[in-house]
């Protein structure tokens, strides 16, 4: 967990997705890392969450620093069993 300029809470943390989904009827294996982060209070819970779990996020994506990335910000989140 690092801090902002203003004093918030941030966490930076990697997504991993795996699925498999049908497009034109074929199967199709889709596998993302996505980079993501959440500030404040739902920073401080999520950096106590143990690694290797299974979660929904919600929440938007954005430019990153340099504008050829993607950052996806989280704005909730809850474990799926």
């Amino acid at each position: 967990m690092r801090y902002s300029p203003s004093g918030l809470p941030v966490v930076e943390v990697r997504l991993e997705h795996e699925s498999q989904l049908e497009e034109a009827g074929i199967q199709r294996k889709v596998n993302l890392i996505l980079k993501s982060k959440a500030v404040g209070i739902l920073a401080e819970k999520l950096a106590l969450q143990e690694l290797n779990n299974t979660f929904l996020f919600t929440g938007f994506l954005a430019s990153g620093t340099n504008s050829k990335s993607v950052v996806f910000h989280i704005h909730s989140y809850q474990s799926v069993s």
